[in-house]
């Protein structure tokens, strides 16, 4: 009977899945055991079968996992985001960004080889594309100017290699904690969610050239609209574990902004 049924190709043993995803069966039973991938069925020999369904939440799993997110979080994102094609759509306009930008780089790191092997002159402006931090650098003249990303460029590039790793460490650590108090249920409004929010703010006041940084700047008004831009756009919400995430920040910072700014 169990052969039977597997044949019909309505669904994938813990093994084949394990393989064909590359991961392993310990692996998916653990996520079976804390509930977040359920098998579609589970045979009188004990075995457990995937179907179809159960492959796009691994997917979805394996993808969230990849932009760093915990199981915890990922469990609150799945909670809120039932949605699996939107969702998915999201993550799929994420890593074509992210394609883009590694194939820049690849592109680049062949011709140093390139020009390296051959004995001849490196160029500059080829050896850095696609490691650019200026990406954002229309949407944020747009936004607030071009003094405001004049001073924030030349804030960055004044900075030596170790000082802009801690900048990114900085930064990295903010992010990570973010999932963790939205996939642990804390409320927007507790001691815990408003010290992240007054480190956050705390962070975007340190680089020159935005509004929270200048004297007499609507620092409110700054904060909550990128709170606002956090959820609506998909490239800063992987930042805090998709749009489940990103709206906990919004709706921490924007009580933060209310009381404090």
């Amino acid at each position: 009977m169990e052969a039977t049924e597997a044949e019909a190709g309505t669904d994938w043993s813990i093994q084949d899945v394990a393989r064909i995803a590359g991961t392993t069966s310990r692996t998916l039973r653990h996520y079976d055991d804390i509930g977040l991938l359920k098998p579609s069925r589970v045979g009188s020999n004990g075995y457990r079968y995937y179907n179809s369904g159960a492959l796009l939440q691994l997917q979805r799993i394996l993808l969230l996992r990849g932009l760093g997110l915990g199981l915890p979080a990922i469990a609150e994102v799945f909670q809120h985001e039932t949605d699996a094609v939107k969702a998915l759509s999201r993550h799929l306009d994420w890593l074509r960004q992210e394609q883009e930008r590694l194939a820049r780089q690849v592109l680049s790191v062949q011709q140093t080889i390139a020009t390296v092997k051959g004995g001849g002159e490196l160029m500059a402006e080829r050896m850095f594309d696609g490691f650019d931090h200026t990406q954002y650098k229309d949407e944020v003249e747009e936004r607030w100017g071009k003094e405001a990303y004049a001073k924030s460029d030349a804030w960055w590039r004044g900075m030596g290699a170790d000082q802009k790793q801690a900048w990114k460490a900085r930064a990295g650590k903010l992010g990570s904690d973010w999932i963790a108090a939205a996939g642990s249920g804390l409320a927007a409004d507790s001691a815990e969610a408003q010290d992240l929010a007054r480190r956050h703010v705390e962070w975007l006041t340190s680089i020159p050239g935005t509004p929270a940084s200048e004297s007499g700047g609507d620092v409110r008004g700054y904060v909550m609209g990128l709170a606002e831009m956090y959820v609506a756009d998909p490239r800063f919400a992987a930042n805090y574990g998709g749009e489940a995430g990103a709206g906990f920040v919004r709706d921490a910072l924007r009580v933060y902004a209310e009381r404090n700014l």
